[in-house]
C-alpha cells in the first residue's frame, strides 16, 4: 500500500518509490485491465505509450494505477473548475433610495430600476430616509414602501419587512423564484422563518 496515501496523486517514479508491495493493478488509457504487475513494469508500459503512470486508488490491495496524460488531466480539471465558477450566479444586493415625498416621475424611474435589478436575479435593498421632522411621521414612509411592494408583486417578494434603522426605513426585496411549471415560489423571512407557497403565473 502507498505510504503517501494522503498526498496528491502519485505519478511515475514516485509510485515506484512509495508503493510498499512493489505491485499494482494496472489499467490502460482506454480502461482495459492489464492485470497485477510490478511498479517498474507499469512505469515502462506508460513510458512506451508516451504517457504517465498515475496512482488512482492507493487504498486498494494492490493499489490501482492508470496510464494517462496527467498534464492534460490537470489542465482539464482546472478548466472545469474555472467554467463552474463562471457559471455560478453571483447574487448582489443593490440599493435604491426613496424619500417620503418622492415625486411621481422620480418614483417611476426608481421603480423601473428596481425591476431591472430583480430581473437580473439581484436582491434589492429599498431604503427611505427621513429628514428633520419627517421622522415623526413614519406612516408616510410605510405607505411609500407598501406601494413599492404592491407595484413589484409580480417581480419580487419581501425578504425583510420594513424596519427603522436610525433615520431611515429599510426593506429588502428578493426576486421571485420561477418553478419549472411556470409558477413562482414566494418566500418571506420577517422573523427568521421561511414559508414557501406556489402561485400560478
Amino acid at each position: 500500500m502507498s505510504k503517501a496515501k494522503n498526498d496528491r496523486a502519485l505519478v511515475n517514479e514516485r509510485i515506484v518509490e512509495d508503493v510498499d508491495s512493489g505491485k499494482v493493478r494496472l489499467i490502460s488509457e482506454t480502461g482495459a485491465q492489464l492485470g497485477v504487475v510490478d511498479t517498474s513494469v507499469a512505469l515502462s508500459e506508460a513510458r512506451n505509450r508516451n504517457l504517465d503512470l498515475v496512482l488512482v486508488a492507493p487504498e486498494a490491495r494492490p493499489p490501482v494505477c492508470k496510464i494517462m496524460d496527467y498534464g492534460k488531466r490537470l489542465f482539464d480539471m482546472k478548466k472545469a473548475r474555472a467554467l463552474q465558477r463562471r457559471n455560478q450566479k453571483q447574487i448582489h444586493v443593490k440599493e435604491i433610495k426613496f424619500r417620503p415625498g418622492t415625486e411621481e416621475g422620480d418614483y417611476r424611474v426608481k421603480l423601473r430600476k428596481l425591476k431591472e435589478f430583480l430581473s437580473d436575479g439581484d436582491k434589492t435593498k429599498v431604503s427611505l430616509r427621513f429628514r428633520g421632522r419627517e421622522l415623526a411621521h413614519q406612516e408616510f414612509g410605510l405607505e411609500m414602501l407598501k406601494r413599492v411592494e404592491d407595484d413589484l408583486v409580480e417581480h419580487a417578494t419581501v425578504e425583510a419587512a420594513p424596519a427603522l434603522e436610525g433615520r431611515q426605513m429599510v426593506m429588502v426585496l428578493a426576486p421571485l423564484v420561477r418553478t419549472k411549471k411556470g409558477g413562482v415560489v414566494r418566500k418571506r423571512s420577517e422573523s427568521g422563518e421561511q414559508a414557501a407557497e406556489e402561485s400560478a403565473p
